[in-house]
Formats: C-alpha cells, sequence, structure tokens
C-alpha cells in the first residue's frame, strides 16, 4: 500500500489506517486479533485509538494485537479528560498523567503520534503545547497531532507553536465524507496552509455510502443507525438522495459507490491517511481496496454539480452539540 507523510514531518504512514473505536467494544477481542492481522496483511501501517475508547480497552488490545510488529507500524493515541463532552483536557498535568496512562495500556514506550482529541475552551494553547513538548524531549512522543479542531484554532495552534519554538501539531483528524463536508469551509483550508495532514475519519459515512443501507428499510441490529441517534440521523431522506445520485454517477463509470467514496477522499490534496474502521476482515479488505480509482478533475467537478442540487441542512458533525 501507498504510504504518505503526514504534512511537512517525516512521520511516513500508510494510505489507509485502522481506526480502533470499536476494539473492546462492539468488537470483541478474538475479532480484533483477526482485523489488526488482515491490516497489516494489507499492508496498513498506522493504527489509530484513543484512551476514552471503551473505557482504555481499545488501547489495551490493540497493544497486544501489535506484538512483535511494533517496528513495522505507527501507533496513534489521544488524550481527552475533563468531565464535558467534545473537550479535552490540556492542562500539563492532565496532559502528562494521560501519556503515562495510555503508554501503559499499550504497553509501548513511545507513542508515534499523540493527540489532542478535542479543543480546550479553558486551557491556553500555550500551556498544552508545551506540555507536549516536553513528552517529545523526553522520547515518550514523537510527534504531536490533533482532532476535531476549527480552523481558527489550527491557525492559532500553528502561530504559537513558532512563537515558542515548540512541536508543532502535524496531523488533523475530522469527520470529512461525501455527505458530510462542513471541514471543506474552514478547516481542510486551514490544514492545508499550514501543513497539518490531513485525517479523515467516517470516510463512509458509516456504512452509509456502501449501498447497504436503503430508504424506509429497517437497520440491522446491532447496527449504528439501530442503536444511536446520531448515526440515524445521518440516515436522512435528503442524504439518501444523495446515495442514489452518486450510486449512478459510479456505475456508470464501472466502479462502485464504496470505491468512488474512498477514491475521493484518498485522493484529496493534503490527505496523509484515511481511517476506516472495520467489524470483519472482509469489510477491512474491501475498504483498503477500495482507493485505486484515481478520479480526474472533470470528475471531481461533476461530483460537485451532482451535489449541488441538494442544498439542505448538512448534519452537525457527531463531535458537536446540536
Amino acid at each position: 500500500m501507498e504510504t504518505r507523510r503526514v504534512g511537512n514531518s517525516d512521520l511516513a504512514v500508510s494510505a489507509i489506517g485502522l481506526g480502533t473505536v470499536d476494539f473492546g467494544g462492539r468488537l470483541e477481542e478474538s475479532k480484533t486479533r483477526t482485523v489488526v492481522a488482515k491490516a497489516l496483511d494489507e499492508g496498513i501501517r498506522f493504527f489509530d485509538t484513543g484512551d476514552n475508547y471503551n473505557q482504555g480497552r481499545s488501547e489495551e488490545i490493540l497493544g497486544r494485537a501489535l506484538r512483535g510488529h511494533r517496528d513495522e507500524v505507527v501507533v496513534a493515541t489521544k488524550f481527552t479528560g475533563g468531565s464535558q463532552r467534545y473537550r479535552a483536557d490540556g492542562s500539563r498535568s492532565h496532559v502528562l498523567a494521560a501519556c503515562e496512562g495510555s503508554l501503559r495500556r499499550l504497553g509501548v514506550e513511545c507513542i508515534d503520534l499523540y493527540a489532542m482529541h478535542h479543543p480546550d475552551s479553558d486551557t491556553p494553547i500555550e500551556e498544552t503545547l508545551l506540555a507536549l513538548g516536553e513528552l517529545v524531549a523526553e522520547g515518550k512522543v514523537r510527534y504531536i497531532g490533533i482532532s476535531n479542531f476549527m480552523g481558527w484554532q489550527i491557525a492559532e495552534a500553528s502561530h504559537t507553536a513558532e512563537r515558542l519554538a515548540s512541536p508543532r501539531f502535524i496531523g488533523c483528524q475530522m469527520e470529512w465524507n461525501l455527505l458530510a463536508r462542513h471541514v471543506e469551509d474552514e478547516v481542510v483550508s486551514a490544514c492545508r496552509h499550514y501543513d497539518v495532514g490531513i485525517m479523515p475519519f467516517y470516510p463512509i459515512a458509516s456504512g452509509l455510502l456502501t449501498g447497504k443501507y436503503t430508504r424506509d428499510r429497517a437497520y440491522p441490529r446491532g447496527s449504528r443507525f439501530a442503536d444511536v441517534d446520531y448515526y440515524a440521523r445521518i440516515a436522512s431522506a435528503d442524504n439518501f438522495a444523495k446515495v442514489e445520485a452518486l450510486t449512478e454517477f459510479a456505475e456508470a463509470r464501472g466502479h462502485s459507490l464504496l470505491e468512488l467514496a474512498m477514491s475521493w477522499l484518498s485522493g484529496q490534496p493534503g490527505v496523509s491517511t484515511v481511517l476506516v474502521g472495520a467489524s470483519s476482515a472482509d469489510q477491512l479488505e474491501r475498504n483498503a481496496n477500495a482507493i485505486d480509482w484515481k478520479l480526474t478533475a472533470e470528475d471531481r467537478e461533476a461530483i460537485d454539480t451532482l451535489l449541488e442540487a441538494f442544498r439542505g441542512r448538512s448534519p452537525m458533525p457527531f463531535n458537536h452539540e446540536i
């Protein structure tokens, strides 16, 4: 699989990364080992987790699954903390303590990419950057990143790091797909301007962009659309209309909707890796092999024109209050 640099750093990651939010939750440990083994077989070398994924069990399970492969892979995790939803605790004391916890659960001596899961409006970004700089200096973290930041927050952090001569954020995770394009207004532009690698998650809109869900049909038991209100809101009449139009577009060119969704995103300027989840080895293989379609500029313009017909309010990103 193709490898890419994250922003203008020396960190190289696979074009597809495996997100592990379901490890230790919807996906039991025996199945995670199968999924991780398949990821390695497919050439996936970037694995992403977080300290709040299933109360830290995701980190523990991922660490055990990667034993014997540590030198082959890039491991990323995120710190959260705090009592409010969608806000991380960026205070020095929390950042240092959270890193120690993640190192222990992962069973590693150094985290390749350590990211702030959400912004923290209560802590100056200077304090967070300096704390992360301590971890880099101590060899506990190689590079630092962010997730779910707004465009102005990316700019502020970049300028602050330059002023402090501290390590800078090299990668930003964000929700981005053909049905959720809110980040294009500011976040994507800020990442490109400040050389921050773009790491989209939910590339297939939790399955809506695979074609396995259809309007007016009950969702499978245990699926996100059946169990979680946010995902049920994504499955709107407007989005199903988009899915039908995009499916027709892809099939007219000899491709599937999944190939369109993954290739459209992977081919965007500045994208370092596309984060996918998987509940089975077969599902992971399909996702990993769906990025080979090289869309032309004309293809992309046609997609934009097609979606212009649907100008209804886009769903808010999952990590913001509605």
